[in-house]
């Protein structure tokens, strides 16, 4: 991470417990910047923190590898961080058993920003978002919505799992933490306007939202209906141009005939669901792969470029967007 931005994260930092309280669905925003040409690179896993078990090692190994190659500027991981309960505490030692010992490539030692999964939330959730943790292992910040800004792409992590019905209405025995989102239907209108004004308010050539669950995908979970009705017209009508998120242990890209909003899942962090796809539209069904990966991202002013690995480092699929520099920017 740049010294000039290091500044703004160390404030932010210090300042999460208090305002937390305030408003837990505030977004808080981070500065990172990107390279010195203006470029920025980035890999994307979900789903993974198994303590090395069903591939997370070897995922691991290939992502300190492409990571190396593309000099990338940080790591996004889209929930799911703790199997199958979260974390106990700050305490808890698998933290460290399924993030500091895992993701030991020099490469991979730059910032992850983490949001949480529904399997996180079972847990303690303060404990992950807790500063304490960020001084056992610098480059992990987990929060629940904030935003970070790169000038030339701006990155809105979004909290999913609260907007989900089942796991308020239908827990099974299942138990969640839900210390700091109730009353949740606040939280959840506060985050919606929250979202929709800071999407207004930025001037980024590209925006990113990333979340944990899906709002198209063709896996297991399939689309989820709240996203669909509540978070998708938002990004839609601020022309994000791409929806991150994990949830469905798979790769996964899905295209829009609504808007320009491309649908992108990295879900491969580790178990995987072999056989598990749905029918889609095969005019915006663009690749899916039912087994472990990550993904990379690859931004300029005039182009963005995805790249989906599996386990063994093989490129899957490969998407590209290209707009012209406008006048603003000139």
């Amino acid at each position: 991470m740049s010294g000039l931005m290091l500044p703004v994260l160390i404030l932010s930092t210090v300042l999460l417990g208090f305002t937390a309280v305030l408003s837990a669905a505030e977004f808080q925003r981070f500065g990172h910047a990107a390279k010195a040409d203006g470029s920025l690179s980035f890999l994307v896993v979900g789903d993974w923190g198994r303590r090395g078990a069903y591939n997370q090692t070897e995922v691991a190994i290939q992502m300190g590898k492409v990571g190396e190659k593309l000099d990338i500027d940080f790591v996004i991981s889209t929930g799911d961080n703790f199997y199958e309960d979260g974390l106990k505490g700050v305490d808890d030692p698998a933290f460290n058993e399924s993030f500091t010992r895992i993701y030991t490539a020099p490469s991979l030692q730059k910032q992850w920003y983490s949001v949480l999964g529904n399997h996180d939330y079972r847990g303690d959730v303060e404990a992950q978002l807790s500063p304490v943790l960020r001084e056992m292992d610098s480059k992990w910040l987990c929060l629940r919505s904030f935003i970070v800004n790169t000038e030339i792409a701006e990155f809105f992590f979004v909290d999913t799992t609260p907007f989900v019905n089942k796991y308020f209405l239908k827990p099974k025995d299942d138990v969640y933490d839900w210390s700091g989102i109730l009353p949740r239907k606040s939280y959840l209108s506060n985050l919606l306007k929250d979202l929709d004004l800071a999407l207004k308010e930025s001037s980024a050539k590209w925006k990113i939202v990333v979340g944990h669950h899906t709002i198209k995908s063709a896996g297991q979970h399939g689309n989820t209906a709240e996203l669909n009705l509540q978070l998708l017209p938002i990004l839609q009508a601020n022309n994000v141009d791409l929806y991150i998120n994990g949830h469905d242990h798979c790769l996964e890209h899905i295209s829009s005939s609504e808007s320009p909003l491309q649908f992108l899942t990295s879900g491969g962090g580790s178990k995987a669901w072999r056989g598990d796809v749905s029918w889609w539209d095969s005019k915006e069904m663009k690749f899916y792969y039912d087994g472990q990966g990550f993904m990379s991202v690859q931004i300029t002013q005039t182009e963005v470029d995805v790249v989906f690995y599996d386990v063994s480092g093989e490129v899957k699929h490969k998407w590209s967007r290209t707009e012209q520099i406008s006048s603003a920017v000139l």
